[in-house]
């Protein structure tokens, strides 16, 4: 009896591994992050940043896009940015730009369209708090109405700033550090796309440009008719066209993700991420209908390429759920949660935490390998394969696969 109670826990524990392993389900992230932005950073995590309906803007950071945990917050309250009286940190934008995290950033109250501006803040790290340096301009320094929604990119050597919303999608070229405008008291600007049009996002696939923009009403509940739309070109400045050739000047566009009877309001994405399989990932905010006092959610979507190249998600819809992202395990920082840590480098398996925990490796073939009781920290060398890492904390049980 005490042999089959063992062997049906061990299914058990395989059953639910696979189920947590291989799919994942939207939303990733419960609770509103609208805006996001998102880096993989030298120290091999994934991290996430949003407009701060949390205030201060949070960090989450990520080992597989899937499960995030929250760190803290970029600023806090006598670090944030001031020179908007009453302002809010919106549409972040994290880059990595010579040894250091720059954080190009939205400040704004609603209506103001004329005094809101863009700043941009560095940090050693990408979950340290960031130091504002200041605002770059406003819109009535800049002469475009609405200055909000900054997007970095470099291209040819040199850097570049796009932003704006629903006055226009500009451009202008940035100082060699990224932190001032290049001829800064008479910059030279540039409108790539039409008054239809905010939330900048460029990426480069194949032989084009492709401008992801946002198009409708963000933040107007179940209302909302927010989508993601975009355009290519062959060159970063434009023009940008849809699939039948008409100019985003002209505020066409080519659909990426509507809505569905599950979530509305999709749209703003962020950076596209390419995981160890070659496929591309994206995020985006949007209402689930289910849980629409939650606000704009953190939605996940695989994004494909058709024969032509344009990209596109299938259904023009977001995903309920689907098979996950795929980032090999060897060689990274495993996080269970908050305060515990698996890490597997070559044969070797190091587990931290910070409370006591009991831990248990087994074969995948369901085979105990090794049992630790009462554990804060240990470190194991194992033959190569897969194995199943049990840790129970006495409240939960949680279930990690690793591969050596």
């Amino acid at each position: 009896m005490k042999k089959l109670s063992s062997i049906l826990f061990f299914v058990c524990l395989v059953v639910r591994l696979t189920a947590e392993s291989d799919t994942y389900t939207n939303p990733v992230i419960s609770r509103s992050l609208p805006d996001p932005t998102v880096i993989h950073a030298e120290d091999g995590f994934f991290y996430l940043y949003a407009t701060e309906n949390i205030r201060n803007v949070p960090i989450y950071r990520s080992s597989d896009l899937v499960s995030w945990t929250f760190l803290g917050t970029a600023f806090t309250d006598t670090t944030r940015p001031t020179f908007e009286p009453n302002g809010g940190i919106w549409a972040p934008d994290i880059n990595y730009i010579d040894g250091k995290y720059v954080m190009y950033y939205s400040m704004s109250v609603w209506g103001g369209e004329q005094t809101c501006g863009i700043g941009v803040a560095t940090a050693r790290t990408p979950s340290s708090h960031f130091t504002d340096m200041g605002k770059l301009f406003r819109s009535n320094e800049i002469g475009v109405q609405n200055s909000i929604d900054p997007f970095y990119i470099e291209d040819g050597g040199k850097k570049y700033l796009f932003w704006g919303s629903f006055h226009g999608i500009y451009c202008v070229e940035l100082s060699d550090d990224g932190l001032s405008l290049k001829n800064a008291d008479n910059p030279s600007l540039q409108k790539v796309a039409g008054t239809a049009f905010e939330g900048t996002y460029i990426y480069k696939h194949g032989d084009y440009y492709y401008l992801f923009a946002s198009i409708g009403s963000c933040c107007n509940g179940l209302n909302s008719t927010y989508q993601l739309v975009v355009g290519r070109s062959e060159s970063l400045t434009g023009p940008y066209v849809n699939k039948q050739g008409n100019s985003m000047l002209n505020n066409a566009y080519s659909l990426v993700v509507g809505s569905s009877s599950r979530f509305v309001g999709n749209g703003h994405c962020s950076e596209i991420v390419e995981d160890n399989n070659g496929s591309d990932w994206i995020y985006f905010h949007g209402y689930d209908t289910q849980m629409p006092e939650s606000g704009r959610v953190l939605l996940l979507n695989k994004i494909s390429w058709d024969r032509a190249g344009w990209p596109y998600v299938e259904g023009n819809s977001p995903t309920v759920s689907a098979p996950k992202p795929f980032f090999s395990a060897n060689g990274t920082d495993n996080v269970i949660n908050a305060i515990m840590q698996l890490q597997t480098v070559g044969k070797t398996l190091t587990f931290k935490s910070l409370e006591p925990a009991s831990v248990k490796i087994f074969s995948i073939n369901g085979q105990l390998i090794q049992n630790f009781h009462h554990s804060m920290s240990f470190q194991v060398s194992l033959s190569s394969g897969v194995y199943l890492v049990q840790v129970n904390t006495g409240t939960h049980t949680i279930v990690k696969k690793i591969f050596l």
